[in-house]
């Protein structure tokens, strides 16, 4: 099919086509007739004038099989990255400084900027750092476990925006430089969902599910927490040492294999 592409997964959501939309999207996106576009990613397409068409079924592949009669989860691979407030924007950048966005990411509203800081630890410095816009109230520094390492820092594992009993770090910037008493975390890996979303996989804000990848080194991730918001998209939040250990990259998908402990049947 010239200049089409014939989409094979079981489900796609806003956060997979964000993905493509580097590349480019075609006009119209071609779907299997077995597949499942989530409103968010209609209204992804629709907003951005791109039209959809039905194709005939295409075979999927093993990664692709659903589980226990869920769809398929995409994967967003998250590097080391800095949350700032305004506050420390201004110093960091100057007084009234707007962060430039680079990259729009998977989650409405976000986005990758241009800007980048230094990370200096007791032991070590991580120099530039991605930030992700827009500010939030609370500076947040987002690490993994073999970065902690090298910056001489024992972060503990917190979903994000918990910070209490968090170590902190100096953030150098071009004009200043801030030094937090906390908030560096590495961050638990998680699953954004809006609420259709959780209507189709039968969960609640707050559940924890078990996720399975199928790359050549499957891993089981356990104790998933959902995060349920009207705002959010469809996608499992990871670090580069969880993804490294299951050769899993951006765009991957996951499949549920149990939801509260309790495993179904044939997995």
């Amino acid at each position: 099919m010239k200049d089409k592409q014939r989409e094979t997964m079981g489900i796609v959501t806003e956060s997979k086509l964000r993905v493509m939309l580097a590349k480019g999207i075609p006009n119209p996106y071609s779907i299997a007739k077995n597949t499942i576009l989530t409103p968010a990613a209609k209204d992804f397409l629709k907003d951005r004038g791109i039209s959809y068409e039905v194709v005939a079924d295409v075979k999927k592949e093993e990664e692709q099989i659903r589980q226990g009669g869920y769809p398929p989860i995409p994967v967003g691979v998250s590097n080391r990255h800095v949350h700032l407030s305004q506050e420390d924007i201004n110093i960091l950048f100057g007084k009234g400084y707007v962060l430039t966005s680079m990259k729009e990411l998977s989650q409405k509203g976000q986005f990758a900027a241009v800007e980048q800081v230094n990370l200096i630890g007791s032991k070590g410095t991580i120099k530039r750092v991605r930030i992700l816009g827009p500010s939030r109230d609370v500076t947040q520094v987002e690490v993994s476990k073999t970065d902690s390492f090298h910056l001489g820092l024992r972060p503990m594992v917190k979903l994000s925006g918990d910070l209490n009993d968090t170590p902190g770090i100096v953030i150098e910037g071009p004009k200043g430089t801030i030094t937090l008493t906390q908030g560096v975390i590495i961050a638990k890996c998680h699953v954004h969902m809006s609420f259709d979303d959780a209507k189709i996989y039968q969960v609640t804000d707050g559940d924890r599910i078990s996720l399975k990848s199928s790359q050549d080194r499957s891993v089981t991730f356990n104790e998933v927490i959902i995060r349920v918001n009207s705002n959010f998209s469809l996608d499992f939040h990871i670090d580069m040492d969880e993804a490294n250990a299951g050769f899993i990259t951006t765009g991957d998908y996951v499949t549920m294999v149990s939801k509260d402990n309790n495993l179904f049947s044939g997995t």
